[in-house]
């Protein structure tokens, strides 16, 4: 398999021949590993070979964030399958914690990207939050499209896995009451990373902000900011800098929680455990707020 990697990585980089390799940690869906070589390294994330088409969509998202501008992301230098894992090789990047001078950058740097503009939600392809499908089929109603393509297919996943009764009842009354919580708010199709929790954002070596392991879409700017405050990692100087390049609407302190239950049901549909009551306590927080 190794072996297979350096070959398809000589397809941009001739010259590149590995001295090693050490495993990088990764996270809860993939193997993440550093392939070392003799005047580079670079960022190696396998899974299963079934798993291919999530790699190239991961791909194709990080080369749409980079046509933006805005943002520093790694680029996806190949991917495919080697003895039956999937693959995606990425440039190593040095990378520390953010803060401080980088969150205000970034919050100025994530402004810029969500004025990357397409006349209409969803994406070129489907991709994946996580390892879960994600539908990104184009439409012109935003309102529809998280009902349907976000919060209903979410849904739809977590009957399927057993989790009904309750927390369906109140995922169907939340999806029909979905226009109360827009009032005279109409969202414009954004260049969204779509996964943007702390752990998918660092700062490099010169202190530059650098997001990856995008789930990219267009789609309201307010979704992005809101899952960066589901499980912290943004100073008050990103949220500062963002508010001072571009401010955000009043109602976007009730629809972060809307925006952010789909990303807790999509952690109900990958690990279980406690997320089911907490999706269910959200769904009641904005139901109360529709009256």
């Amino acid at each position: 398999m190794w072996n297979d990697i350096e070959q398809a990585i000589r397809g941009s980089d001739p010259r590149f021949k590995a001295r090693g390799r050490q495993s990088a940690g990764g996270g809860c869906i993939n193997q993440a590993w550093r392939l070392r070589g003799e005047e580079r390294d670079y960022f190696v994330k396998l899974n299963d070979g079934a798993l291919a088409d999530m790699f190239a969509a991961e791909a194709e998202g990080l080369a749409e964030l980079a046509a933006s501008g805005a943002v520093k992301v790694p680029t996806a230098v190949c991917h495919g399958v080697a003895g039956g894992s999937a693959f995606l090789v990425l440039e190593y990047l040095e990378l520390r914690s953010g803060g401080g001078a980088a969150d205000r950058k970034l919050g100025e740097q994530l402004a810029e990207l969500h004025r990357v503009r397409r006349p209409y939600f969803g994406w070129g392809r489907d991709n994946t939050i996580g390892s879960t499908p994600q539908p990104n089929a184009a439409g012109e109603d935003w309102i529809e499209f998280w009902a349907d393509k976000r919060l209903g297919f979410q849904l739809r996943l977590a009957a399927e896995q057993g989790h009904g009764g309750r927390l369906q009842q109140l995922g169907e009354r939340l999806i029909a009451g979905l226009p109360a919580l827009f009032g005279g708010y109409r969202p414009q199709p954004s260049l969204l990373h779509g996964d943007l929790w702390g752990g998918n954002y660092a700062a490099d070596a010169d202190g530059r902000p650098v997001i990856f392991d995008p789930a990219c879409y267009y789609g309201d700017r307010e979704a992005d900011l809101a899952m960066t405050e589901l499980f912290g990692g943004f100073g008050p100087a990103f949220y500062a800098a963002y508010r001072d390049a571009w401010p955000l609407d009043a109602g976007y302190a009730v629809r972060k929680t809307l925006y952010n239950l789909y990303h807790i049901l999509n952690h109900l549909n990958l690990f279980g455990g406690g997320y089911g009551q907490q999706a269910a306590s959200m769904a009641e927080r904005l139901l109360a707020e529709i009256g």
